[in-house]
């Protein structure tokens, strides 16, 4: 179907704009939707972005030491392989260049519509479109991909008197740049992704650092270098070097997940994670403090050659427990003890178990996205589909992350979302909806694979499980059986509405 037939055939108010696929989104997986969808032909589509610039997560996070924890050739799109990234692991602004340039390479910008935060999604039955209420104005679309992001809403923890602190206070993910850190008491909150890599970068500098540690985490290093420019020009002149450098990235990656699907393989590897604390934590007591009671994999594996290291200087303090309050400058933490600090940085994460666009999308019988998965846990079919939610599909959705590249999830399930936009224009489909049988069939298929694997396994209580401990977050199976899964649209398992005047359904 041609952009001037859809155009013609669902012409509305003027107020309205009609297109065949609206992308929400202009983050990593949002880009790649459009880039796959324009490969396949579809090119009436626009992506909706709120901000003022692409980038999604690597727009948002500034904070010092900002990098990716996945090896930069694997963190990459697969049909636009990069081969002057400067390291391993690539840092936040030549990732965000990195966005920026697939946009040039392929010539997107006249499809993102940037400050356009969508409000509302509703589903009108009558119409058979999705009504997307925006700041620009409502757009009308008969496919919608929602490709909003995992790490996108930060986490705010509530705390009594936080309000009430008189220093700067600031997510990670919001950086204050203007807060002048130098000769100042800084008190990081949180432990996770972002902290260890915070944490080596203003220790320098700080007066006194104070970490507040809920629980420990595995450290394990991270095995980074820089690329010379001789490499890079082998790189730039032999593409077959990129493809087997990230050939190999992958079957690290691949590897690791293997291990971590059984939680009794995992536990041989926590000798090993003991190990490397010896010999990164010279202090026994703070070795004792840092090491995990969990086993390894149980919770994000966080990689690091220098934030062990940094808890153990002059003026680092760590505090083995949770902020519990906040009462003017002193941090109250949970065993009742107190430090005094003039900064704040919130390392709490980020919106995984509520996340923030299922409120704002609006299904077939009127309930939000949200209300449903707070009623029971978030589900989809395949992390793609969800009944009552027809001809709409979710970018890394429920039960898809592994240890892997989110990219290679997302284009895994942006071969499912093209090929099922396709068959419906191909068979004159107006709406296809997936069956309520093998949506749930699949995700207790789902929780019986992951029973046995070290997230459910493991001993920890991570960001994986919501509050029924059910998991939400991780892929159960490998990384060829999701592509397998995704590599065909399943027409058998969708309930189907033809275009009004083609008769029954083919």
């Amino acid at each position: 179907m041609t952009s001037a037939q859809v155009r013609q055939e669902h012409a509305g108010t003027d107020a309205e704009r009609h297109v065949h696929v609206a992308v929400v989104g202009a983050g990593l997986s949002g880009i790649a939707a459009a880039v796959k969808l324009r490969g396949a032909g579809i090119t009436d589509l626009v992506v909706l972005e709120k901000a003022d610039r692409v980038g999604g997560t690597w727009r948002d996070n500034t904070y010092p030491g900002c990098a990716v924890d996945i090896p930069s050739p694997v963190y990459s799109f697969s049909f636009h392989p990069n081969p002057d990234w400067s390291r391993l692991f690539a840092s936040q602004p030549e990732l965000l260049a990195y966005i920026e340039d697939t946009i040039e390479r392929f010539d997107l910008a006249g499809v993102i519509r940037l400050g356009t935060e969508l409000r509302e999604a509703r589903w009108a039955e009558e119409r058979r479109r999705w009504v997307l209420d925006t700041s620009a104005g409502p757009f009308v679309a008969r496919h919608v991909v929602f490709a909003a992001g995992l790490l996108h809403e930060p986490k705010i923890p509530d705390l009594p008197g936080l309000a009430g602190f008189p220093g700067a206070v600031f997510h990670s993910a919001r950086w204050d740049h203007d807060v002048e850190l130098a000769g100042r008491r800084v008190a990081v909150v949180g432990t996770g992704c972002s902290a260890v890599q915070i944490v080596p970068e203003i220790q320098p500098v700080v007066e006194h650092l104070y970490v507040f540690q809920r629980t420990p985490a595995w450290v394990v290093p991270r095995l980074d270098f820089r690329f010379s420019p001789r490499l890079r020009r082998l790189l730039r002149r032999h593409p077959v070097t990129q493809r087997l450098l990230r050939g190999a990235s992958d079957l690290v990656l691949r590897t690791l997940a293997l291990l971590l699907r059984r939680g009794s393989v995992a536990r041989l590897l926590t000798p090993a994670g003991k190990w490397l604390l010896r010999r990164q934590v010279p202090d026994p007591v703070l070795r004792r403090q840092v090491t995990p009671d969990f086993t390894l994999g149980c919770k994000r594996l966080l990689l690091s050659n220098t934030y062990l290291p940094a808890l153990g200087r002059r003026n680092v303090t760590l505090v083995p427990h949770a902020l519990a309050a906040v009462e003017g400058r002193e941090l109250v933490a949970a065993d009742g003890g107190r430090v005094t600090a003039d900064v704040l940085v919130l390392g709490s994460g980020f919106e995984l178990r509520h996340p923030p666009i299922a409120d704002r999308i609006r299904r077939r019988d009127g309930r939000l996205l949200s209300e449903v998965w707070s009623a029971t846990s978030p589900e989809a079919y395949r992390a793609t589909t969800v009944p009552g939610m027809p001809n709409a599909y979710l970018l890394l959705g429920p039960n898809i992350v592994m240890y892997n590249s989110l990219l290679a999830l997302a284009e895994a399930q942006l071969d499912y979302v093209v090929d099922a936009i396709r068959t419906a224009d191909a068979r004159g489909l107006e709406v296809l909806e997936v069956r309520a049988a093998p949506f749930r069939s699949f995700n207790e298929e789902v929780q019986r694979g992951l029973s046995p694997s070290v997230y459910n396994n493991g001993g920890c209580s991570s960001f994986y499980l919501d509050e029924r401990g059910r998991n939400f977050v991780t892929w159960p199976w490998s990384l060829r059986r999701l592509r397998r899964e995704l590599s065909r649209f399943d027409l058998e398992n969708y309930e189907t509405v033809p275009a009004r005047g083609r008769g029954r359904n083919p």
